[in-house]
């Protein structure tokens, strides 16, 4: 039987302690012990979300948590809206910050019941070292890249340490994303006013993605291309795309995932609860997340709602699932999650596809992480 990302309506799962076992399209092939069979007919099951750029939720912002457990319940909440992993996101900060912020998200990953909830895959450092395009990073904690100090990191953390997104204009010579890509970290190139021909030669070095298509970056222009005209056109940059309408409106969205077919979802989420986002001040109005001074911070979506959004589009589940966990687990190389076959994590979305009032498409109506039901 071939095995595909998604199991639509009548289709079926079946996994053990672990993971999945076998999985089929129809009832006619379902066996007695596979599951989900009181959610109706007309689920479709996805693998876990996987978000690559996720800053905090609700009141608790990953750099500035209070422990590792405020950090588990933000953890949580992420659980219930089918996001099963994911890369917590440090936005920029002062250089003697850094060690704590990621010592804390270390303590949450190794939590003893941390495989209850989405794991913490690694961690994404979005900054420091960013362009002429800073959006809402604190531009006197932007600097050009220090490669010692990078290094001396990575020694400390590299077994957590998972993609860093950098300004092409901030690393002369491209020496930093070299040596990132030679430890097997994910370079992403964002908050830049870098030319199309520079965003290229950092692709050259072996960056791969870029963060936030369309956010960060100068707008794309038909006779002066830059870093969004790169991440649609070079097929060795994935872009990620914050699908909240906000960010990114639905006639760009659109234009993205008819250009590219390699685009990772991101929620970009901020905590607007936590009333700062690196260390600005931030509020939530209109769907989205604003510094005082109306510069667009952040996001207030989960991975759900982007989902919910892509679909309204006309996008079909298969792709969905490439954009909300395959292509991000393709980036980080990680072979046990990001499809619905025998082998893989039992990573478990299911949505409802019925839309009607109070019922949008693609609401999540069960989790499971590891093959434990984590949410209804």
């Amino acid at each position: 039987m071939e095995m595909t990302t998604v199991v639509g309506a009548n289709g079926w799962v079946r996994f053990d302690d672990y993971g999945i076992v076998a999985a089929g399209p129809d009832r006619a092939s379902r066996p007695p012990d596979a599951f989900v069979d009181d959610l109706g007919d007309e689920v479709v099951l996805l693998p876990g979300f996987v978000d690559l750029q996720v800053n905090g939720v609700g009141a608790v912002d990953f750099a500035t948590a209070a422990d590792e457990h405020a950090i588990a319940a933000a953890l949580d909440d992420l659980t219930r809206h089918g996001t099963t992993a994911c890369l917590p996101t440090i936005v920029t900060a002062p250089l003697d910050a850094y060690d704590e912020m990621i010592d804390r998200i270390r303590r949450a990953r190794d939590l003893p019941d941390a495989n209850q909830r989405c794991a913490i895959l690694g961690v994404h450092l979005e900054g420091p070292f960013l362009g002429g395009a800073p959006g809402a990073h604190p531009k006197d904690l932007l600097r050009t890249v220090e490669l010692d100090w990078l290094e001396r990191l990575l020694d400390r953390h590299g077994d957590l340490v998972r993609m860093i997104t950098l300004a092409p204009e901030a690393d002369p010579g491209f020496a930093a994303i070299r040596m990132l890509a030679e430890r097997g970290i994910v370079v992403a190139l964002g908050h830049s006013s870098c030319s199309y021909d520079e965003a290229i030669a950092a692709a050259d070095a072996g960056a791969q993605v870029v963060t936030h298509l369309f956010n960060g970056m100068r707008p794309m222009h038909h006779r002066d291309a830059g870093l969004a005209e790169a991440a649609l056109v070079d097929p060795r940059l994935t872009p990620t795309l914050i699908a909240d309408l906000h960010h990114v409106r639905a006639p760009s969205l659109q234009l993205a995932l008819n250009a590219k077919e390699r685009v990772a979802l991101v929620s970009d989420a901020v905590a607007p609860g936590a009333g700062t986002s690196g260390g600005l001040e931030v509020v939530e109005h209109d769907g989205a997340v604003y510094l005082a001074d109306g510069t667009l911070a952040g996001s207030v979506i989960t991975l759900a709602d982007a989902v919910r959004n892509v679909l309204s589009l006309g996008i079909d589940a298969e792709r969905v699932s490439a954009l909300a966990s395959g292509n991000a687990c393709a980036l980080l190389d990680d072979h046990s999650r990001g499809e619905l076959t025998p082998g893989r994590r039992a990573d478990v979305v299911a949505i409802d596809p019925a839309r009607g009032p109070g019922t949008p498409g693609g609401s999540v109506v069960g989790v499971w992480v590891g093959g434990v039901e984590g949410a209804r």
